[in-house]
């Protein structure tokens, strides 16, 4: 454990004494408001490069969509920086219909919806499911009521959740609601590769030849922005709280 010294969004920074923490995000526009002053460098694992972005004793590392990039690159980032905490940060589709754009959550339990597994955070409350593509209104509608009060879905944090697991490290996860329960995602898998890249260019080029998507596609874009700051925020109060809380076991 050493002392480093955390840059805030605002560009302030204080000195730290803590845990190392590893964060693991989908995609860095999810982040783009907290790392914007971070370290960034290239690390390679298993024959992939990663960019982390490196702030005192907290690395963040953006993986990709879906489980199977969360979980390589959980893999990756704990082999590489060795943290005490592993923390699964990102975008939610709400199941609870009083959740709105931006509510951020620290879900208790994280549950696999491709095995039922569960994993107990020991933080926050509540409940989110990681289901294995992007959830739909009517695929939320039928998430809700086989996990009743599961408050949102994801794709990642039950990924990051093993990943953490296998190796004892402690597990925690932040979510930030990008769409509301009753908001039709439309389905993504087509623009999502086989290394969890999104393919922007051919998303906005499936947009704009079909207008009948231009008022959904915009107001995602609109939430996803109000999300991501809300996300941030939330999550740089939660790393300085955890560098505060630096358990005894760390300490010796």
């Amino acid at each position: 454990m050493g002392m480093s010294e955390i840059s805030t969004s605002s560009g302030q920074s204080q000195v730290c004494q803590g845990p190392r923490i590893a964060v693991v995000a989908a995609l860095e526009r999810e982040v783009a408001p907290l790392i914007r002053n971070w370290k960034a460098r290239v690390a390679e694992s298993s024959g992939r490069k990663y960019r982390l972005f490196e702030n005192g004793n907290v690395t963040l590392v953006c993986g990709g969509i879906g489980s199977e990039a969360a979980r390589r690159t959980t893999e990756a980032v704990i082999r590489e920086t060795k943290p005490s905490r592993i923390v699964s940060v990102g975008f939610a589709g709400a199941l609870d219909a009083t959740l709105r754009v931006a509510d951020v959550l620290e879900p208790r339990t994280v549950i696999d919806a491709q095995d039922g597994s569960r994993t107990d955070t020991g933080h926050g409350e509540g409940m989110l499911v990681s289901f294995a593509s992007v959830a739909g209104r009517d695929q939320k509608e039928r998430l809700r009521k086989a996990y009743a009060g599961a408050a949102a879905v994801d794709m990642e944090a039950a990924a990051v959740a093993h990943g953490a697991e296998s190796r004892s490290v402690a597990f925690h996860a932040v979510k930030a609601v990008s769409d509301a329960s009753s908001f039709d995602m439309p389905d993504m898998r087509q623009f999502v590769s086989s290394e969890g890249e999104f393919r922007t260019g051919k998303f906005a080029l499936h947009v704009a030849i079909r207008p009948w998507l231009w008022r959904s596609t915009i107001s995602l874009a609109r939430n996803s922005r109000k999300a991501s700051r809300a996300l941030c925020a939330a999550l740089e109060k939660l790393l300085v709280r955890m560098q505060e809380e630096t358990p005894m076991k760390e300490v010796l």
